[in-house]
């Protein structure tokens, strides 16, 4: 259950963060306005409350394993809400990140 919790945890984080992100960018570079920049500011520390809700309690660790998921998570945005088409080596660094999540989250350690 605490690695599921822990997947559901950075999922939720990564749409937080990428849309917050993602909508900045559309107040400002596509000239949305200062309501689109506060929403995207909102979920950006909304995003930042929802890493304290994993598991470990290591910072470094989370914020590290976080790094991957927003790779990954950043294209499927792209492709779901820009249109955005990877191509395979997008898609292949997109699963090293996350093969790297699983390593720095998952695997077996002694303490």
């Amino acid at each position: 259950m605490p690695v599921l919790l822990s997947v559901v945890l950075f999922a939720v984080a990564a749409l937080f963060e990428i849309g917050g992100a993602w909508l900045v960018w559309q107040g400002v570079r596509e000239h949305r306005g200062l309501a689109w920049i506060g929403a995207g500011v909102i979920a950006l520390g909304a995003y930042g409350f929802v890493a304290t809700l994993q598991p470990d309690a290591h910072f470094g660790r989370i914020l590290a394993a976080y790094g991957g998921v927003f790779v990954a998570g950043s294209l499927a945005w792209g492709m779901v809400v820009d249109g955005y088409r990877p191509d395979r080596f997008d898609v292949v660094g997109a699963l090293i990140c996350l093969l790297g999540v699983a390593v720095i989250m998952y695997a077996p350690r002694s303490t």
